[in-house]
């Protein structure tokens, strides 16, 4: 057999993935349709050949939450797609979801034996299509109990605590979902009116549609696990009352409070964080209108401050609202810009302008409203003491002042964490806003854990987050069963 073969001399390996099926940029700019497609079942089958399935399984030690892949995998090699089914949720509450959004090109399929000489297995579009086919394939029928990873622990008889899990994103999920397989009874507590957390206001339906996270959280439903919304832990309840009342709390809120530059005319009218532009966008329905009477002014012509996926989303969200002309501002290079890759091609396609290299120093305005963006080219230098290794520290450039016309500007620079629970919590130590956990997520408060973005800051990819929901919901397992025992 001829070809390019692995390093023992055995399987044939196929050096090219199976693309992916997407919408036409012409056709998608225009409305909020899913742009990636995915792979139908002779696809999958296809692309999930390419795998070695190699001893050393490095993709497994790749995914923050220990998906087995090479196992599952191999089931949709051989076209069985309930047993990759079944092999995924032994590890991942959410499938479907981060088969879609996570960063697998830095992740499992950044180590994939496969990717050392050619392109990577596609690992994330296999996930995905193994989700996707669970939920067509089942229709209304939805799980009752999910399989119990290989190894849990079990829960004695009458051990079982009542947890409370504070905020429903990835980490929230993940902790309460572990949890309930574990036989413990979970209450999460969402502050807005839809479960889903980052995942539902944060992410645009064009990337992540609300059908898959509300299936999700039925998933959940469905195991036991009991979701109140519009219930703002700090404000309804205190974290003090909430330990009263369960055996265990595990604190997943996020890190959701907007960051600005502190430049003049951040306080005009056409200015946006980009969390609220997404939130307005998502859980207002706007992307829906005129469906929903709810619509948000994205403007004629909208400059976007940022580089990471939440500004590309930001921008991309904008040309769909109906901008003329939508322009990333972003302070380095574009070999330097945080997003995906993928999504960064997907803007492009869709007309997204970029301006490298740029800094904002003045939003200007006329009448108390955006008219332009001021700003100053940029030189990149090496990195000198104290900067991260590797990445190139931008200079500005005397008398390089230049300015973008627009009428709404959208800053996506970061965010830190929201002070409305923790600064009501007593007792709960902090460091520079976040919380302070030890090695097994758990705070300075007894029975109190936490995870995610409120832990390490904000930036975490959601299989991340996921991954330290899961490490949270051991020892909380291991502090309820001692705490009965």
């Amino acid at each position: 057999m001829s070809g390019p073969r692995d390093d023992k001399g055995g399987k044939k390996i196929i050096p090219n993935r199976v693309p992916a099926r997407e919408l036409d940029p012409r056709e998608r700019r225009l409305n909020f349709e899913e742009v990636n497609l995915g792979y139908d079942a002779g696809q999958a089958v296809r692309e999930a050949g390419r795998c070695l399935n190699c001893r050393k399984r490095p993709c497994v030690a790749g995914c923050p939450v220990g998906v087995p892949i090479p196992d599952f995998i191999a089931s949709v090699s051989r076209g069985d797609f309930a047993g990759a089914y079944r092999i995924i949720r032994s590890a991942n509450a959410l499938p479907a979801v981060c088969g879609r959004v996570c960063p697998q090109e830095t992740q499992c399929e950044g180590v994939c034996t496969v990717g050392r000489k050619h392109e990577a297995v596609a690992i994330g579009r296999l996930e995905r299509f193994v989700a996707d086919w669970r939920m067509k394939e089942q229709g209304a029928a939805r799980t009752q109990k999910s399989p119990r990873k290989s190894g849990a622990p079990e829960t004695p008889d009458g051990a079982g605590g009542r947890v409370a899990v504070v905020g429903s994103g990835p980490a929230g999920i993940t902790c309460a979902y572990d949890l309930a397989q574990l036989g413990h009874k979970v209450t999460i507590f969402e502050a807005l009116h839809e479960p889903g957390g980052v995942l539902f206001y944060g992410i645009p339906e064009f990337r992540l549609p609300k059908s898959i996270v509300a299936r999700e959280m039925d998933n959940l439903k469905d195991m036991g696990v009991l979701i109140k919304t519009n219930a703002v832990i700090g404000r309804l309840l205190g974290l003090g009352e909430l330990t009263e009342q369960f055996d265990a709390v595990f604190i997943g809120t996020g890190a959701g409070l907007p960051r600005f530059q502190g430049i003049p005319g951040e306080d005009l009218n056409g200015v946006y964080s980009a969390n609220e532009f997404l939130t307005r966008t998502n859980l207002m329905r706007a992307y829906r209108f005129p469906a929903y009477d709810t619509p948000i002014k994205a403007g004629r012509r909208v400059a976007v401050i940022g580089g990471g996926n939440v500004a590309m989303d930001a921008a991309r969200t904008a040309i769909r609202l109906g901008a003329e002309s939508v322009t990333l501002v972003y302070r380095r290079g574009e070999a330097e810009l945080p997003a995906r890759a993928e999504e960064v091609r997907h803007a492009k396609e869709e007309g997204l302008l970029f301006e490298m290299c740029t800094l904002p120093v003045e939003i200007t305005g006329d009448d108390g409203y955006v008219s332009g963006l001021k700003c100053l080219r940029m030189s990149l230098c090496e990195p000198g003491p104290g900067d991260l290794p590797g990445r190139k520290v931008p200079k500005p450039i005397s008398g390089s002042e230049f300015s973008i016309p627009a009428d709404t500007v959208i800053v996506a620079i970061g965010t830190s964490a929201n002070p409305l629970l923790t600064g009501s919590a007593r007792g709960l130590r902090l460091r520079r806003g976040y919380i302070e956990t030890d090695d097994t997520c758990a705070t300075s408060l007894r029975g109190v854990f936490a995870g995610g973005d409120i832990v390490t800051g904000s930036g975490l990819t959601v299989s991340a987050a996921m991954g330290a929901g899961r490490k949270a919901a051991k020892a909380i397992h291991e502090y309820v069963v001692s705490k009965k025992g």
